[in-house]
């Protein structure tokens, strides 16, 4: 999936050294993030500020996706599994969360089986049963309700053209629930992810009786450990504890803060301005969205005490080039191979605002061990290129005095694959005897112009980020050939359709064991690495302030930031 980055161009103001090519793949944070004056049984109390650029703009489970909405969600809904919370990459696993386990899986991971807790209720007291979660899942398919995650259209049995509670009270067969603790999934293939999908919003129960269509998002009915106070739609969410949510059945949310406010809207040189100054509530404050600003970053070295203050995360993303070899002149490898040892990965790294944000990489996976990440560099160019292999390469492929070519990107710099990075890799490849035409495309119809085949461009700049820990949704959309949307909203950019590649797929689906499925995705990374189908440039990290009264401020391995539910306020 895309998710919008929020790295800031002017940390390009930051000197960056030669970026590395590995990663220890951690994720941590300092001081007091981290101290062992934390204790979960006695944090409770006090008010946590929020500030974040992003809109609130939806808060119906249905309509929020995956990753939607930074950790906010997590707040209000709770789902059959969540993530483990723990920092660092123990972090990146799911965990029970209304269930007890992880379900069960059988006929091959084609059915999946969960029960839930006992003693878990909604903010008005009702108990949660199987009916209000297969309930939830259902609203998430109504036209109505759009921008859900969309992978349960395409693995319950029949349900591709389900419309909706609103339109077919029916439901889906393919969800069942003999009891009210019961819930069985059937799927029309092996999905050894299940449990890791489980932990997406459209999960959370909904009370069929409390539902009002797409009014159900002013205020939805909590089961988590906090819900709606008052709702300012894209503007302010404040949020007081459930008193029907307990500990008891919840270890894993701590939620301290008696009262939780988030604002919306706000410009990221504020956020970050506040946080740091810290005067007032802002000493309470924190951000999921905006990382530390270059004014922040220059400070670091000479204010230990804002150091101490700052948490480092990787998102699991990556950004590159994509070449389309329908398109001469990328119908040739050699043309592709060539521009893989040109590229500079120095500058393009340098473009995004340092080592500090962004590290250097030569594999599609990003170097993080819940995704199958296994070392390669099949086009070794170093930290900066070789620019006499790319010529060497060209002249085999019958352009001994260099080509011409065009880099699709966006028109402004806000997603970091924009004028900056564009202009690194032209001059990059002009050291290999290849002139880059650049032509910018505004940031709202970019996905419009790439993502279909009809109008997808021989070279563009690309970033793609997971929608869960594992190597599926990070392979899967980029190169599954049964992917191709030839409408328009194509990823499979290289339109690759290989049947080998395929079914090994299909295979790896098939496996629940983690470990056994991400040998097999960084397998199938470097295979595809082989053939030359995209350049990898670099991967995200994520640097976020959190204010002086913050503690616990510790990012996971699932979405390198630190978790609304565990921190707390002095």
């Amino acid at each position: 999936m895309r998710r919008t980055s929020v790295l800031s161009a002017a940390l390009a103001l930051v000197a960056a050294g030669a970026a590395a090519c590995s990663s220890s793949a951690g994720h941590s944070s300092s001081g007091a993030a981290g101290s062992a004056a934390f204790d979960p049984k006695t944090c409770q109390g006090g008010t946590l500020e929020v500030l974040n650029q992003g809109s609130i703009s939806k808060l119906d489970p249905a309509r929020i996706y995956t990753s939607g909405g930074g950790n906010i969600p997590s707040l209000l809904f709770r789902t059959l599994t969540t993530r483990n919370r723990q920092p660092g990459q123990d972090g990146a696993k799911a965990a029970p969360d209304l269930a007890t386990d992880l379900g069960t899986p059988s006929d091959g991971a084609q059915t999946w089986t969960y029960h839930l807790k006992d003693n878990i209720f909604f903010e008005d007291g009702t108990p949660i049963t199987s009916d209000d979660v297969k309930y939830g899942i259902e609203r998430s398919f109504a036209p109505e309700l759009p921008g859900g995650a969309p992978y349960l259209r395409d693995w319950l049995v029949n349900a591709a053209n389900y419309q909706g509670p609103y339109k077919d009270p029916a439901g889906i067969a393919a969800i069942e629930t003999p009891d009210a603790k019961t819930i069985i999934f059937k799927l029309r293939k092996p999905e050894g992810d299940f449990p890791l999908l489980a932990t997406a919003t459209q999960f959370a129960p909904v009370p069929k009786a409390k539902d009002t269509g797409v009014d159900y998002t002013k205020h939805p009915i909590s089961s988590g450990p906090y819900m709606v106070a008052s709702y300012d739609k894209g503007k302010t969410l404040d949020l007081v504890r459930n008193p029907h949510w307990s500990s008891a059945g919840d270890n894993l949310r701590y939620a301290c803060p008696d009262k939780i406010n988030i604002t919306a809207g706000l410009n990221p040189a504020v956020i970050n301005q506040r946080i740091a100054t810290g005067t007032g509530q802002d000493a309470n404050a924190v951000t999921t969205d905006t990382t530390i600003g270059p004014d922040q970053l220059a400070q670091l070295n000479s204010n230990p005490a804002l150091a101490k203050r700052v948490a480092h995360g990787e998102f699991p993303a990556t950004y590159y080039i994509a070449f389309n070899p329908k398109v001469k002149p990328f119908d040739d490898i050699r043309v592709r191979e060539a521009i893989s040892y040109a590229v500079n990965r120095t500058t393009a790294v340098n473009s995004a605002g340092g080592t500090a944000v962004a590290g250097a990489s030569t594999t599609f996976l990003p170097p993080q061990t819940a995704l199958g990440y296994k070392p390669y560099d099949f086009f070794p160019a170093g930290a900066t290129g070789d620019p006499a292999k790319a010529k060497e390469l060209l002249a085999q492929a019958g352009y001994p005095n260099g080509l011409t070519v065009t880099l699709f990107h966006e028109a402004d710099d806000a997603n970091n694959f924009g004028p900056k990075l564009a202009t690194s890799i032209q001059d990059a490849l002009k050291a290999a005897g290849i002139t880059v035409n650049l032509n910018p495309v505004d940031d709202n119809s970019y996905s419009d112009v790439t993502n279909k085949p009809s109008t997808e461009p021989g070279l563009s700049l690309q970033y793609w980020g997971a929608d869960w820990p594992s190597g599926a949704p990070f392979l899967i959309p980029i190169f599954d050939g049964r992917q191709i949307i030839t409408s328009g909203g194509n990823f499979n950019l290289a339109q690759l359709n290989d049947p080998s590649v395929n079914t090994e797929i299909d295979a790896i689906n098939a496996i629940t064991d983690p470990q056994q499925a991400q040998a097999r995705w960084g397998a199938l990374d470097a295979k595809l690495g082989q053939q030359a189908l995209t350049v990898p440039l670099m991967y995200e990290k994520d640097v976020a302030l959190f204010g002086k009264n913050v503690k616990n401020a510790v990012p996971d391995g699932w979405r390198g930031q630190y978790d609304l539910a565990r921190v707390s306020v002095k």
